[in-house]
């Protein structure tokens, strides 16, 4: 490892709806690296014999915090990313869910599985922690992110080194006082402002036993080649270019709204985003008219505030510098800005929501995850072209299929190559609902039964006759 503390990006808390920085952080040093590390192998070996039902007290506490501390976590997230101060009041709180879910359906989903077909003896099949684990974690959802991975593997008995993202150090910390507050014991979750250059080292490091990434495309190729020379386990959830088709509809306002508000929320800025809106020729007018509605005549708004009319910054400056360079790479070769697409004054981070249509496979917004508030639509004449046009994308995380004709909607969204289907819904949202993707979306599940199924050593257990 290096000795500097200065490699990679800093740490740093800057206010998107200024541009200000606000407070900076110094990376970790490689003895606070090798503490960390240290400390999550010794806590494993406490933790892991604790008793389930002794570690889901610790888990429903941290739970508990969540949702105490709401107000608190909004604000900071607020300040830190420009989440609408709502939607991170909410976030902290489904925080709160996802530990309670855990905490009381952990011990069952935990639970040995005898094999009952086996003969001459009891053959059973355990789920045991394997580890520490490394996660690395996404500014857009500072909370959410770091629950639905540390909520199953605290429960299964792994530990936790936590690198969060550098534009969110506060979320980070605060997150770590939660679980100190909780009563976990020193070194089970331990946060750290770790360098790319420390992260590679402690990837490889064999007190490691696995690594969860959530983030870019090119972020979790990097971490799984690193995973893979090391022949560590890794789960990944990156990016995604979502379809949602609507195939007919009794009111077409009413269906625009519903799909303006789900690309809208978090400023468009969430991997299960309806990037990609592919709507039915007798129903595109009217569907890219309400939408052309509700963009125009916003106004850049406190995200504190939340008044009505206004929109929320995108993270950081170069977050909106690089979906304004798509969108207008796709206006220069044709395609129509119906509203929007205006990219504020610099160093704020606001880009006016935006109706777009004309996308063609030429131009960026075809094949790249516009991360942030654009609707694109497509027009489509039948279900086998709707469906063609969702599935020609290298992602494969979410999609959603909406129709008057259940049975319609049901066998569209059966086809599409996601890992996350959902009829008549933008998405199925829960602790219990699993959350992951296929092809260039990552691989590995979160939340529900399957987030207990990752980090875990299905170990097979028999004693003869």
């Amino acid at each position: 490892m290096s000795d500097a503390r200065t490699s990679g990006p800093a740490y740093q808390v800057v206010n998107p709806a200024t541009g200000k920085v606000v407070e900076t952080f110094d990376h970790a040093t490689d003895q606070e690296i090798e503490s960390a590390l240290a400390g999550a192998h010794a806590a494993y070996g406490v933790w892991r014999d604790v008793p389930i039902a002794e570690r889901a007290r610790t888990v429903t506490r941290i739970g508990e915090l969540f949702a105490e501390r709401r107000d608190e976590l909004a604000a900071i997230a607020t300040e830190e990313m420009g989440k609408p101060l709502g939607e991170a009041r909410e976030e902290a709180e489904f925080c709160g869910q996802i530990f309670d879910y855990f905490a009381t359906e952990g011990p069952g989903l935990a639970a040995d599985q005898p094999i009952t077909t086996f003969s001459g003896g009891q053959a059973m099949v355990q789920r045991l922690p394997i580890g520490p684990l490394l996660g690395i974690m996404p500014w857009n959802y500072p909370f959410y992110q770091i629950a639905r991975f540390a909520a199953p593997n605290l429960m299964l008995g792994n530990t936790i080194v936590l690198k969060h993202a550098e534009s969110v150090p506060r979320s980070a910390l605060a997150v770590q006082q939660i679980m100190v507050d909780a009563g976990l014991p020193e070194g089970a979750y331990v946060n750290v402002f770790a360098t790319f250059e420390q992260i590679e080292q402690v990837i490889g490091d064999p007190r490691i036993a696995g690594v969860s990434l959530t983030g870019s495309e090119r972020a979790g190729s990097v971490v799984a080649a690193i995973a893979g020379k090391n022949l560590k386990k890794c789960v990944l959830e990156l990016g995604g270019s979502d379809p949602y088709i609507v195939l007919d509809t009794d009111d077409a306002a009413g269906a625009a709204d519903l799909a303006w508000d789900t690309r809208i929320s978090n400023t468009g800025q969430a991997c299960n985003s309806n990037k990609r809106m592919i709507v039915m020729q007798d129903v595109y007018d009217d569907f890219v008219a309400r939408l052309t509605e509700r963009a125009q005549g916003l106004r850049p708004g406190d995200p504190a505030e939340e008044a009505e009319g206004t929109f929320a910054p995108l993270s950081s400056r170069a977050a909106a510098e690089l979906v304004a360079a798509q969108v207008d790479d796709a206006v220069s070769k044709g395609a129509t800005l119906h509203a929007g697409g205006v990219l504020g004054e610099a160093p704020a981070a606001y880009y006016s929501p935006a109706v777009l249509t004309g996308v063609t496979e030429d131009m960026r917004a075809y094949r790249e995850e516009l991360f942030g508030p654009v609707a694109v639509v497509y027009a489509v004449s039948d279900d086998d072209e709707a469906l063609t046009l969702a599935n020609d994308s290298a992602y494969g995380l979410g999609g959603a299929v909406f129709s008057t004709d259940t049975e319609r909607a049901r066998g569209v969204a059966q086809r599409l190559e996601v890992g996350m289907s959902n009829v008549n819904t933008p998405a199925g949202e829960g602790a219990e609902v699993p959350f992951g993707g296929v092809k260039r979306s990552g691989f590995g599940r979160e939340l529900g039964p399957l987030g207990m199924d990752e980090f875990v050593n299905k170990r097979m257990f028999y004693v003869a006759d």
